[in-house]
């Protein structure tokens, strides 16, 4: 997708021209991938425009960049109101949001503690990441054959720039393949996430999704579907899945900030048991309560 051009991208404390939020070609996280970032969205509520679950994904942005020893010179207080400054210097009523942080120009090599932190945060509109029809219809997936990183290799509960490296390969091979995402598996062989979501599967009237130990991001967007499903009284299980499981499934859906909730209409050429209902009414509500017309989830909604 071709980056429309907005107003201004918040640098270092300060917004700035939209062309001038520029990095010199010898930034370390260009060399190294050592950095940090989020994907949230705002959407267009009742009431105004409201960035969904924005403190958790910028607590979550601070203990990524904690667990890598950068110091991002901001409170999580201050990167919240960083946000919707950004979002409202730009005029949007709905959009994608992107903070990130990365070590900078100065020093070369392997360690990058020298080098120093920058941080920077861009909206721009961006709809559904796999396209309104997939929200409807499902999309048709396939197991990569692109294992995902290890807990002790690249740890998915830091959500690193480099770690995407591995999702980058598994979404090539995908698209290659004529499907529109990849499932990746851990090194053990148990089902972990796609690309850039979790996971859900549902037989028997219940939800199961891989446990974090399993290797996969802990997801926001997760968390909330796991909380509506409770609300409707739709169990929810954290265990680990096998390929076969999949295959089994009554529905399958998969969960992120970008791609929201997705049906999923086939794993490997097999088709699902139905894209739905039990989908379809958690994506009602999770829709729902992102524009704001679920008062007892006011909470998750921050206000521009």
């Amino acid at each position: 997708m071709a980056l429309p051009e907005m107003d201004h991208i918040w640098m270092d404390g300060k917004l700035v021209p939209w062309r001038d939020a520029t990095v010199h070609v010898l930034t370390h996280a260009l060399h190294y991938g050592s950095g940090v970032f989020e994907g949230i969205r705002c959407y267009d509520a009742e009431g105004g425009p409201a960035v969904f679950r924005l403190t958790e994904h910028m607590e979550r942005f601070e203990r990524s960049a904690r667990m890598l020893f950068m110091d991002l010179g901001y409170s999580v207080e201050e990167t919240v109101e960083a946000v919707k400054l950004t979002v409202r210097s730009n005029k949007l009523s709905s959009c994608y949001i992107r903070p990130i942080a990365f070590r900078g120009y100065g020093v070369m090599g392997l360690d990058p503690i020298p080098a120093p932190v920058n941080v920077a945060i861009a909206c721009w509109p961006w709809e559904t990441y796999m396209g309104e029809a997939a929200l409807v219809n499902g999309v048709d997936v396939g197991v990569s054959s692109w294992r995902q990183r290890g807990p002790n290799a690249m740890p998915p509960a830091i959500k690193a720039t480099a770690n995407y490296l591995n999702s980058s390969l598994a979404r090539i091979e995908a698209n290659r393949h004529g499907y529109s995402e990849a499932i990746m598996l851990n090194e053990e062989g148990k089902v972990c996430e796609g690309t850039g979501e979790n996971l859900f599967i549902v037989r028997d009237g219940v939800i199961s999704t891989p446990p974090v130990s399993d290797g996969i991001l802990e997801g926001i967007t997760r968390d909330s579907i796991m909380v509506i499903a409770d609300s409707l009284d739709i169990p929810v299980i954290e265990e680990s899945l096998v390929r076969t499981d999949l295959y089994t499934a009554d529905e399958m859906f998969m969960t992120g900030s970008a791609a929201e909730v997705v049906p999923v209409r086939s794993v490997d050429g097999r088709v699902l048991g139905d894209v739905g209902p039990i989908t379809f009414e958690l994506q009602k509500v999770f829709f729902d309560v992102v524009h704001g017309k679920l008062a007892e989830y006011e909470e998750w909604l921050e206000r521009i």
